[in-house]
């Protein structure tokens, strides 16, 4: 029996998810059915606001992260708890980035096909990733990771 205290079972490399959808959003727009969206100048800056606003809550978090002296690898042992800098606000800040970005490439991909694949990208992550986090966290960190959830939220 794996000890859950010992490092998450990850099962899914959490860009994977993301990157899999939009590759295969832009290959059936392309390939197999058109289904254009375009909101004209509007979608590209607010496409390349939202993957800005990605790359900086990435970066924000692997900065706390390295002030933790922890890692942002999902298959290995959090050394640490973080609790600020983003933390503050999501359980998950790098997977809220995640979703900015994939909102951002959907609008400069300017098709409709990502929405569909944003249900089965969600449930990858939260049950495939982010599942097997918590219950690492909690079996490390116990009451201190328990009260930690109960003050902020998973997403925002």
């Amino acid at each position: 029996m794996r000890d859950p205290a010992r490092r998450p079972a990850t099962w899914v490399l959490p860009p994977l998810p993301y990157a899999l959808a939009l590759y295969a959003s832009w290959r059936l727009e392309h390939e197999v059915l058109s289904l254009p969206v375009d909101l004209g100048k509007l979608s590209q800056a607010a496409g390349w606001g939202l993957i800005g606003i990605g790359l900086l809550l990435f970066g924000w978090t692997v900065v706390t992260f390295h002030n933790h002296h922890t890692t942002v690898n999902p298959y290995a042992a959090a050394s640490s708890l973080c609790t600020d800098g983003p933390f503050r606000f999501s359980r998950n800040p790098i997977y809220v980035g995640d979703w900015c970005i994939y909102a951002g490439v959907t609008l400069l991909l300017k098709t409709i096909w990502p929405l569909g694949f944003a249900l089965p990208v969600w449930l990858v992550i939260r049950y495939a990733v982010i599942r097997h986090e918590e219950v690492h966290l909690e079996a490390k960190f116990g009451d201190t990771y328990r009260d930690f959830r109960v003050r902020v939220r998973r997403w925002l």
